[in-house]
């Protein structure tokens, strides 16, 4: 069985199942507005929770938060299951497949089997759509890949009970209920007020402040843990950053063209302004990343590196608590 389904390229693996199962069900919506829509661009230090031997970083929320607050403030109405058993999981997929729906799935990146080795690691995050099934092998949109692809039944299984950290458990979602007519104006002004409250938290945990932690922590690990760990630290930073679906620059691109849509679309050109100015700053992110691995490849041999990776990353921070309040304001 083979459902009539559209694969579309995106930068983002939940924005791309998102967009991607929306427009299958009539709902035409870009990944940079599901993205901004649902405030998917975030910040988050974990120094608590290591991730493959180092803090967790992240330049998003939860998983599935996106596509939930994307749905919730569109009034689209999404089923999530998990399932203890992996055959009761398989066959509830193969349930939605027969009724002609097509389903998107967490699963764990290591055991991806098309996946390049270099983009192999343990992380349990990822999204993709299950549009089919045939001879014997499940039919695979990835959104993060520019062609589609299968999978056995053995190796969905494996990728579908990844272990370790947020671990899948089999968790399968998809749209039940879509309004004939939705309020994207108040949709988007939500999900942009949301997003500036979350980087302008009180809380050291989260947004521009979690940043200044992370920037101020980084002489500090290399005084107390060394080179090796520092770097480790490092590099697992501008991994979340670049490689895990961002589009580069830790979502600020995808912000950008959002931001770009959303003054269109409310009449609001200041928008517009500020979509150049966090494409600016995800630039900064970029550069940023760039040292990091010059560090991290031992290129780079300038003396008190790790206090200008610090002061370079407190800029940034300093120009993203501005670009928030401005873009609170102007909405």
């Amino acid at each position: 069985m083979k459902l009539n389904f559209e694969h579309h390229q995106t930068a983002h693996c939940e924005n791309g199942v998102a967009s991607n199962l929306l427009l299958n069900k009539g709902l035409k919506l870009s990944e940079p507005m599901i993205f901004g829509i649902g405030s998917g661009l975030f910040f988050v230090y974990l120094p608590f929770l290591k991730v493959n031997f180092a803090p967790g970083f992240s330049y998003r929320p939860m998983p599935g938060a996106i596509f939930s607050k994307a749905a919730k403030r569109l009034g689209i109405k999404i089923k999530r299951e998990k399932f203890s058993n992996p055959k009761e999981a398989q066959s509830a997929l193969e349930r939605n497949l027969n009724q002609n729906i097509p389903t998107g799935l967490q699963v764990g990146v290591f055991n991806l089997t098309y996946f390049p080795e270099e983009y192999k690691f343990h992380f349990n995050a990822h999204n993709l759509v299950v549009y089919g099934k045939e001879d014997g092998k499940f039919l695979i949109s990835d959104p993060v890949m520019d062609y589609t692809t299968t999978l056995s039944e053995a190796e969905l299984e494996k990728v579908r009970y990844a272990k370790g950290a947020l671990p899948p458990k089999g968790h399968m979602y998809y749209p039940t209920y879509i309004p004939e007519n939705v309020n994207i104006e108040e949709a988007i002004r939500k999900g942009i007020r949301d997003t500036c409250k979350n980087m302008l938290a009180p809380v050291p945990l989260i947004g521009v402040k979690a940043m200044r932690w992370v920037a101020r922590s980084i002489p500090k690990w290399a005084e107390k843990k060394g080179t090796k760990v520092t770097n480790h630290y490092l590099g697992q930073l501008i991994r979340m950053q670049e490689e895990i679906g961002t589009g580069g620059g830790g979502f600020r691109f995808i912000y950008g063209a959002f931001l770009q849509e959303a003054s269109v679309i409310l009449k609001n050109d200041e928008l517009k302004e500020l979509s150049k100015e966090i494409t600016a700053i995800g630039d900064l992110w970029r550069d940023f990343a760039v040292d990091i691995a010059r560090v991290y490849k031992n290129r780079n041999s300038k003396s008190d590196i790790y206090n200008n990776l610090s002061k370079s990353m407190l800029h940034i921070a300093d120009l993203e608590e501005a670009f928030y309040k401005k873009l609170r304001k102007a909405i």
